[in-house]
């Protein structure tokens, strides 16, 4: 398969008065994301190509993100200083690329996990480092040769965690489609006005985040599918006296991590600590400050550790229990500390726990981050109906962490998880027969 670029070219707000803004400030959350990209992308067939006129769909491609951009201006800006944004008439990269093959084959191909890169402009949460020419998104709009369309959007992380990614989209659709009493404007401001940034971060938070996100290694992505009754059987399993009714996320997060550590165990000769960083949406968790419309990162890291004493692994409703504990504490209570001139307190005493449990042990601890996607971007109408395929990234960069991203398939009960593990735990895992027995993995198609 082949993805030529054809053009590239920077879009811009349709507003001319951007400059008349006062810079954005970042808020405290997104002063702590590092700058680096996830992917997110869309496909979409062509069911009608004889009412599909290709041209005027490009064209409105670029006219109505122009538009979305004025909604969204910080999107079109440049981070400075990791303060603020500026800049907003710099622009957003726009791409349209041809692949060389229909859709309907790609996707009966099992979509192979390493062409997904092809799709989009930057290379997937490689560590950036020059904040001043990143953009905050960039968008390649893939056109297969049956005229279908794969959306791929690099979205920087220093100001976008999912659903803000999923409000500029939904957003973006409603514009081209001209429904626009579906849009719903974005409140930019409450974010920093709520967790002000801190002109000085310490330096040891920094660092910290950077242990986070970042470690070099040789990392591998592999797609791994859970059916319903794989799933149900998973939550069966989950409950305890403690957690009678474990979520599905919750049963397939948690018996991810256990094998993962385990394919790690295998590989050091022991059991060592084992962290779950679980990505935590806060506008759903603080009602009362109504931020389901604000843009920037409000999730937080819910850090769940495990310590085996023995070579005794850990079991799934032990892990799921540890899990509900600490995510049981992300109440509207405690995410209400973090608001105002103090709010850096709590985080900061995150940074220090974490700081201990890192060197507790002259071998690190493992990391695996989770973050649940949902059912962000499975809406996204742009008049073609709903994406068939949500997917995420392919290979990551050689400084990165292991991390698994959950997707609701679309029209199912499924959940496909996109793990990115070191080369070496990922092999172990893949020949995993207790794993295996629910994840089922997706193989790639060398026809590709």
């Amino acid at each position: 398969m082949e993805v030529t670029i054809f053009s590239r070219e920077i879009i811009k707000p349709s507003s001319s008065n951007l400059h008349l803004l006062k810079p954005h400030k970042l808020s405290l959350f997104d002063q702590l994301t590092p700058i680096t990209y996830p992917e997110v992308l869309l496909f979409y067939p062509i069911t009608d190509p004889n009412n599909f006129n290709l041209s005027e769909t490009l064209i409105n491609f670029k006219k109505s993100l122009s538009e979305t951009l004025t909604l969204f201006y910080p999107f079109s800006g440049r981070t400075k200083s990791n303060l603020y944004i500026a800049d907003f008439d710099a622009g957003v990269p726009y791409l349209e690329a041809r692949v060389n093959c229909r859709m309907s084959e790609y996707l009966e191909l099992k979509k192979e996990t390493e062409s997904l890169n092809k799709f989009v402009p930057f290379h997937p949460f490689c560590k950036e480092k020059d904040e001043v020419t990143n953009p905050q998104i960039s968008i390649q709009v893939n056109v297969f040769s049956c005229g279908g369309i794969a959306l791929g959007t690099s979205v920087c992380h220093k100001k976008s965690d999912g659903a803000t990614l999923s409000h500029f989209l939904s957003t973006w659709a409603a514009i081209f489609a001209d429904s626009r009493n579906k849009i719903i404007p974005p409140d930019h401001s409450k974010p920093a006005t709520l967790f002000p940034p801190l002109k000085y971060l310490p330096q040891n938070a920094l660092s910290l985040m950077d242990q986070l996100w970042f470690k070099k290694s040789n990392y591998v992505t592999r797609r791994f599918s859970f059916d319903a009754k794989a799933i149900d059987t998973l939550v069966a399993l989950a409950r305890s006296d403690k957690v009678p009714s474990p979520s599905r996320n919750e049963a397939v997060s948690c018996f991810i991590w256990k094998h993962a550590m385990s394919a790690s165990w295998a590989i050091s000769g022991s059991p060592r600590t084992s962290i779950a960083a679980h990505a935590v949406n806060m506008r759903p968790r603080m009602k009362s400050r109504s931020l389901e419309n604000c843009t920037g990162n409000l999730f937080w890291w819910a850090a769940v550790a495990t310590n085996p004493a023995a070579e005794t692994e850990t079991g799934l409703r032990e892990l799921v229990s540890l899990t509900k504990e600490i995510m049981n504490e992300f109440d509207e209570e405690y995410l209400e500390t973090m608001v105002g001139e103090d709010g850096f307190e709590p985080v900061s005493e995150f940074v220090n726990q974490l700081e201990a449990m890192l060197s507790l042990e002259s071998e690190k601890p493992d990391i695996f981050a989770f973050t649940n996607w949902k059912c962000f971007f499975n809406e996204i109408d742009f008049g073609w109906g709903k994406p068939v395929w949500v997917s995420a990234h392919g290979k990551v960069g050689a400084e990165f962490r292991n991390l698994i991203v959950l997707v609701d398939k679309q029209g199912s009960k499924e959940i496909e998880a996109f793990l990115t593990l070191e080369e070496q735990q990922m092999a172990v895992l893949e020949s995993d027969s207790k794993f295996l027995a629910f994840a089922s993995p997706v193989i790639n198609n060398s026809r590709l």
